[in-house]
């Protein structure tokens, strides 16, 4: 479901596309005794065809084939119009500055791309393309393109009037390929035999048969040779094998859809810090959208140099798009405004900018972090040098951007960018010199393994940016003078450009690349640490919110619980979970130990105006923290509450109160926990309106007081592979699990409704029922669940086209940035959105993360909040519930309580388990009066307990931010007006 890059779309076409030539052609070769001179006499074993043999083989096929199927046809097409699309840009480049390799490289290219048009053309694809220009959508058939590849169904396919492959590779009378191709080569012999004359004809009888007998034994073991090599070689390997030129025509196309991937991308993600400080959107929104882009950017360029072992850092990717030289690259990339025309057809450039390549191409970021590291090397120390020092000593945060020329705005940025690296480093490195400096240890600082999989991870420094502050303090602690450069990778630099672009946007400065720098006065009253200061609520200002209270509360009634219990330790275990979470919590999220101080560490460089400058000066630090915080928040939390009876009991409790009258109303607090782990309390899912005591039965058979013990993986722990009850896993957690790689999300995970849900259910295929003969979508995971929940499969299938209207209404241009951006007398439109091979939606980066971020905004703190519950204080409020059962039912001598919390020896270890059980099964009056009354006293609610001080209806926060947007340099990589 990911966005596709333009190039590896191009490979993934390409491959499919040369798959199913070598299958087609082989078929025909192995039934053939005759061939074109141009073409190989033996089936090919490898997968690998030439750009000559591309042609002849096309026109083979075309000679035995009839028709060629669409979905084919759409193949070439498609890597016909990715090709020519870069040519176009190369030819640009060397238009604008002569370059001898590019040259080359183009005529190369040129080349390749007259192969591929007669190759498409000989197999009709001409006609193929005008009867698509009058059709809307696109043929169905292109949905069979897997079903073609994958099932040897190259139906049509015929040798000298035979067929050589029907539908599945058989005839129609069922007889298979191998016997249709031998049968077809006897034949042939048999008329070639025919053909001689008189006596010699004769005599050569008896060596003909012998040579037939060879021929169809050759025939056939050329035949099974290369289907057993074939099948070793996987579709991603097949290719068009090409010179020099053609694999660094390759390389310029990758380098170039990575380039464009991350302008486009970066733009967003402004636009996302900007709602974090002008419009109120949560931080950890922005940070959890901000790991997925960056993985898209990881991603994309691990698989493209897959193809270019070598060239993989960002240097040589820098070195190759701007031929070494940014300066002489300067005005050779250009973005443009466009007029759609009346009919959506065509579009007419009306403007056209040259863009900064330095900036949009991450070059000033790129510098900053080598002379960083540079600097950093020459004493790793911790302590800028005097040059450094000269350069970057005065940085004022409150600094007036607007009134700044560009050289001081970027010199502002640069001192920014190395005080900010050299806290992380500082920070993240100071376990392994402290215990150099103050314990006489002798770790070599080069060879430290500072990632997050090293012996150091154990010991929390942050939240959020390990990974990043891992690989920077690698490079940084390597001797003098180490070359390192190839060690940095796209996506190192594309981090470090977001994470300096999160504060720069904040006050006030932001990038485009039609306008160039953008200023705005700063964002009034914005902390970075907003978001995290209202989780944490340090300063105890909002009871029943914040985690760090909570936890100490909790242990209170733990104490109290296992007074009540005789076991002192009966909570300890989980006790020592939150308190280590909360630990990490107070020393390293928002703010650090090192703001007041390391022994042996130098202080933080932003001293003067604020010693914890690295997270203050650093919204992205914030929200990627924050996330991370979120996530492990909820990852204990549930851990503990699957080890209490009290959420369970407390749940059923409350639906026979309502179902039997006892509370008119439901309590907010209990009704939402029943409605979002439905699962959890009841056996399927099922809410019970009698027989209540045999309810819970079914859920707390197997319920005990468990704790967490040694044999668990941390990984099964935080997962909750080892949970009974609360298995629920938020969206943030999925997306972690995942790596933050969209296509990794497993469809278990994916919540309905959710927008990636349906995004996936609009992927699905389209197949008729072979019973109804009716349209209906496949047997896929979210399909089932989906019809499950009363969905049609009508409706199903209409969400194809709800999506992008969906994507295109969110992310409304308001009328400010129409005045910034449009030139007088036009509107803003789009084009209609990109089909792929299916006919379906494909979605470019931007909008993958935008569909994403209704999600994750619905888990954080929208119609789902699952992310947002306090369950620390829900889980105090559950203890205390029962404290006021306990303390009524105590004072009336209630039968019910006497028997389980005195005379009834069973329920002496499970006082709470036997009341609730009691009060289920014989529903004394008297004690669901006083229950009913305890639950109202006072009522609960689901709000008294986010950390937030208020939740937002996903839509509703889509429209506000989409109104309240006040510039366009967010979103005008690629603009169409």
């Amino acid at each position: 479901m990911a966005s596709q890059n333009l190039y590896l779309a191009y490979k993934r076409d390409t491959s499919r596309l040369i798959y199913w030539i070598v299958k087609a052609s082989n078929a025909i070769i192995a039934s053939e005794v005759t061939l074109p001179d141009d073409v190989p006499k033996t089936p090919n074993i490898n997968g690998q065809v030439t750009v000559a043999g591309l042609v002849s083989l096309s026109k083979l096929i075309a000679k035995h084939t009839d028709p060629i199927p669409s979905a084919i046809l759409a193949l070439f097409n498609s890597a016909i119009q990715a090709r020519t699309a870069a040519y176009g840009i190369f030819q640009q480049l060397v238009a604008n500055k002569s370059d001898p390799e590019i040259e080359r490289s183009n005529a190369s290219h040129k080349h390749f791309i007259n192969a591929l048009v007669e190759a498409f053309e000989v197999l009709g694809g001409a006609a193929w393309a005008k009867q698509c220009k009058s059709e809307d959508p696109l043929p169905n058939n292109q949905a069979d393109l897997d079903q073609i590849l994958f099932t040897n169904k190259f139906a049509g396919l015929r040798v000298d009037g035979d067929t050589v492959l029907g539908d599945q590779g058989t005839s129609d009378d069922g007889s298979d390929l191998e016997s249709k191709q031998h049968h077809a080569s006897q034949r042939r012999q048999q008329q070639k035999k025919s053909s001689g004359k008189g006596k010699k004809a004769r005599s050569g009888k008896k060596a003909n048969k012998k040579k037939n007998k060879t021929t169809m034994k050759t025939t056939q073991h050329q035949s099974t040779a290369a289907s057993q090599s074939l099948n070793d070689v996987p579709i991603e390997s097949y290719r068009i094998i090409q010179d020099e030129e053609g694999i660094m025509t390759d390389y310029l196309m990758a380098v170039y859809a990575l380039v464009k991937d991350w302008a486009s991308l970066r733009a967003y993600l402004q636009g996302l810090w900007h709602d974090v400080a002008y419009n109120g959107l949560n931080s950890a929104v922005a940070g959890a959208l901000s790991n997925m882009a960056i993985n898209m950017i990881e991603c994309s360029a691990s698989a493209m140099f897959i193809d270019f072992p070598g060239h993989d850092s960002y240097e040589t990717v820098m070195n190759t798009i701007t031929r070494g030289d940014p300066d002489k690259a300067q005005g050779g990339f250009t973005i443009a405004l466009h007029q759609i025309s009346p009919d959506r057809t065509g579009t007419k450039k009306v403007q056209e900018t040259a863009i900064n390549v330095k900036e949009q191409f991450l070059i000033y970021a790129y510098r900053d972090l080598i002379d960083f590291v540079t600097d950093f090397q020459k004493t790793r120390s911790g302590k800028p040098t005097k040059q450094m020092l000269s350069e970057i000593s005065s940085w004022d945060p409150n600094f007036d951007l607007r009134q700044a020329s560009e050289i001081e705005r970027l010199k502002w940025r640069r001192s920014y960018t190395i005080n900010w690296l050299y806290d992380i480093v500082n920070l993240f490195s100071a376990i392994v010199v402290q215990r150099n400096t103050m314990r006489g240890e002798h770790h070599r600082l080069e060879l430290v393994n500072w990632s997050t999989t090293g012996p150091w991870d154990k010991h929390r420094r942050l939240f959020g940016l390990n990974e990043f502050a891992g690989m920077v303090t690698h490079l940084a602690m390597q001797k003098p003078g180490s070359d390192i450069r190839h060690k940095i990778l796209p996506h190192h630099i594309f981090q470090l450009q977001c994470i300096v672009d999160s504060f720069s946007v904040s006050r006030g400065w932001s990038l485009s690349g039609l306008r160039g720098h953008v200023l705005r006065a700063p964002a009034q009253g914005f902390r970075p640490r907003r978001d995290v200061d209202l989780f944490l609520d340090r300063e105890n200002k909002r009871t029943g919110s914040g985690f760090l209270q909570a936890v100490d509360i909790l242990q209170q009634l733990f104490q109290n619980d296992g007074i009540l219990h005789g076991d002192l330790n009966r909570h300890e275990a989980s006790y020592q979970l939150l308190e280590g979470v909360q630990y990490d919590f107070i020393n390293w999220l928002g703010e650090s130990k090192y703001m007041s101080g390391l022994t042996n560490i130098p202080p933080s460089r932003f001293t003067t105006t604020n010693s914890n400058g690295l997270w203050e000066y650093s919204p992205f630090l914030c929200g990627v923290g924050l996330e991370e915080g979120l996530r492990e928040a909820y990852q204990y939390s549930f851990i503990v509450l699957d080890t209490l009876p009290e959420p369970v009991l407390l749940v059923h409790l409350h639906n026979m109160l309502v179902q039997k009258g006892y509370i008119a109303q439901p309590v907010g607090l209990f009704a939402s926990f029943q409605e979002l782990f439905t699962t959890a309390f009841f056996a399927d899912g099922k809410v019970p309106t009698s027989n209540f005591g045999e309810a819970l039965l079914e859920r707390v058979a197997e319920l005990r007081t468990r704790r967490p013990r040694a044999r668990r993986t941390v990984d099964d722990v935080k997962e909750f592979r080892t949970n009974q009850f609360f298995k629920t896993k938020s969206y943030l957690m999925a997306c972690h699990a995942a790596d933050w790689n969209p296509d990794r999300i497993q469809d278990s995970d994916i919540p309905i409704p959710s927008l990636l849900g349906a995004y996936r259910i609009s992927q699905a295929k389209h197949i008729t029922d072979p019973v109804t003969g009716q349209k209906r979508l496949e047997d896929t995971y979210l399909v089932k669940r989906a019809r499950a929940r009363g969905i049609s499969d009508k409706d199903l299938m209409a969400l194809d086209m709800t999506i992008p209207r969906e994507l295109r209404r969110e992310q409304a241009i308001p009328e400010a940035l129409r005045k910034a951006m449009v030139p007088e007398g036009y509107t803003v439109g789009s084009l209609p959105e990109t089909r792929g091979m299916g006919g379906k939606l494909e979605l470019s980066g931007p909008d993958l993360l935008e569909l994403l971020k209704l999600d994750i905004s619905n888990d954080i703190c929208g119609d789902v909040p699952l992310s947002s519950l306090n369950y620390v204080w829900t889980t105090v409020r559950f203890m205390m519930l029962f404290m006021q059962f306990e303390g009524e039912l105590g004072k009336l001598r209630n039968p019910l309580y006497v028997q389980a919390y005195e005379t009834d020896r069973q329920w002496q270890k499970h006082k709470r388990v036997g009341l609730a059980y009691l009060a289920l099964h014989l529903q004394d009056e008297e004690c669901l009066r006083v229950m009913a009354h305890e639950f109202q006293n006072p009522r609960a609610g689901f709000m008294n307990h986010i950390y937030w001080e208020d939740l937002e209806s996903t839509i509703r926060c889509g429209q506000r931010l989409s109104s309240k947007r006040t510039t366009g340099e967010f979103q005008d990589q690629c603009t169409i007006m």
